[in-house]
């Protein structure tokens, strides 16, 4: 079921590249990593923090330091909207105007509340976790109870949404087709390179399969 577009989701420039599709918006957010939460935090005005995250269902999770004035404002219940951009590739054309970047970006718009129940809490982190390196959470110790209380996760509905893509090649202007200038997209991608031991692996400590599995 497609997201319901609201005034704040409707895309207005460029609509055609609008795209309210559930599955659509959820492919985009599991494929980055970061994203750029925005909020209006008190006398110092509007703010905008990059953050990791997670997502299971139609939940968007958030989690950082029990310090933290992002997430403690948010708490609080004020509104938050986060973009979450991938650059796909550089569109060069034969002019300058019509240079471009193939895209795919989703805006989300709501209100995030704490995760207080502790096994709540773990799973919210395990889903943050297995987001950026999917099997890793199984892998590692988990939390100890010190560490949870000094951690604060929220937890957004993904009900506000819609996505933004672009792709394709260069419009130029009709005239503009005649002139010697190479025109085209150079694909961009984000690549594993080859993972670095810690200087105190333990003798025998193989490559973590969560980690093998980026290379692949």
């Amino acid at each position: 079921m497609d997201y319901q577009p609201t005034p704040r989701t409707t895309v207005r420039r460029l609509p055609k590249r609008g795209d309210y599709d559930r599955a659509t918006v959820h492919a985009i957010l599991d494929a980055a990593f970061v994203c750029h939460v925005g909020f209006v935090a008190g006398d110092a005005g509007p703010v905008v923090i990059p953050t990791l995250y997670g997502r299971s269902g139609d939940t968007l999770y958030l989690h950082g330091s029990a310090a933290s004035r992002m997430l403690k404002t948010l708490a609080e219940g004020v509104e938050a909207s986060i973009a979450v951009t991938l650059v796909d590739g550089l569109v060069m054309a034969r002019s300058a105007f019509h240079h471009s970047i193939n895209y795919r970006s989703v805006v989300l718009f709501g209100k995030a509340a704490p995760v207080t129940d502790e096994e709540a809490k773990n799973e919210a982190l395990r889903v943050i976790s297995d987001h950026i390196s999917p099997g890793r959470w199984a892998e590692v110790r988990p939390p100890t109870q010190r560490e949870l209380k000094a951690t604060l996760v929220l937890s957004m509905p993904i009900e506000e949404a819609s996505a933004k893509v672009r792709t394709g090649g260069p419009v130029d202007d009709e005239e503009d087709y005649a002139l010697p200038v190479w025109a085209g997209v150079l694909p961009l991608r984000t690549i594993a390179g080859t993972p670095v031991d810690d200087g105190r692996l333990q003798a025998g400590v193989g490559l973590a399969k969560s980690v093998a599995e980026w290379r692949r």
